[in-house]
């Protein structure tokens, strides 16, 4: 991020100081009617807000949903933000060092944020059938597919990567809450990972081959079932003596 060091004159320093003039030349604002007629044109002209880091992220990410990468261009998101691409510059020195904090933005509103909210709960099985409910409910994810589809890009494969590791990790402590071996919480974690993201991709690609209405709700308490009730229940069978 760059700071405002370096920043040049510009035209509102040049209008706030002193700038010596010919006795027998009017200014500029003289030739339009007196200062005070300029002053009060420069104060009513509209300013466009200073963007944030913020901004240029949330702007990529909405990009990436709706385009793909490639319409993470920096002229196309100056464009679309009503930006200049030296709002861009201020705040990031490359496109990829816009990707990696978009990527943060992604990684801390889909994977953080749904973690923390589980961690509200204390019950390790009511945990597991919150977070199914939460994440088949949003099975509509352009930007979940648009990541996946992009991990040939570097910055974007090793997040993706990271970001899967982190939800198998943290749904492999859930089952293992609730009693299920460590090796057996690990293959159920990737199995209800792998059913999440089949939804979201069957949501985009094929949104008609997923049950609707009361199906929907029938289909999803199957989908409990095979994740949640069946592990646990094999878990507790082999514990019996």
């Amino acid at each position: 991020m760059r700071g405002n060091q370096g920043r040049t004159t510009g035209p509102h320093d040049v209008e706030s100081g002193s700038v010596s003039r010919s006795p027998g030349r009017p200014s500029r604002a003289e030739g339009r009617g007196g200062s005070e007629g300029g002053a009060a044109h420069s104060a009513t002209r509209p300013r466009t807000p200073r963007l944030s880091a913020e901004d240029w992220a949330s702007a990529a990410l909405a990009a990436l949903a709706e385009g793909g990468l490639e319409a993470v261009a920096v002229e196309r998101l100056a464009k679309t933000l009503g930006a200049t691409k030296g709002s861009f510059y201020w705040h990031f020195a490359s496109r990829k060092a816009l990707l990696e904090t978009a990527l943060e933005r992604w990684e801390q509103r889909q994977t953080d944020a749904v973690i923390a909210a589980m961690q509200s709960i204390e019950e390790p099985v009511r945990r597991l059938e919150e977070l199914l409910d939460l994440v088949l409910e949003h099975r509509v994810d352009a930007l979940e597919v648009a990541l996946f589809a992009a991990t040939q890009e570097p910055v974007i494969g090793e997040a993706v990567a990271r970001v899967t590791e982190r939800r198998i990790d943290y749904v492999a402590s859930l089952y293992r809450a609730t009693g299920l071996a460590e090796d057996v919480a690990r293959s159920a974690a990737v199995t209800a990972v792998a059913a999440y993201l089949g939804h979201v991709q069957l949501a985009h690609a094929a949104p008609a081959t997923l049950p609707a209405g009361d199906g929907w709700a029938v289909h999803r308490e199957r989908v409990r079932a095979i994740l949640v009730d069946r592990p646990i229940a094999d878990a507790e069978q082999d514990d019996r003596p």
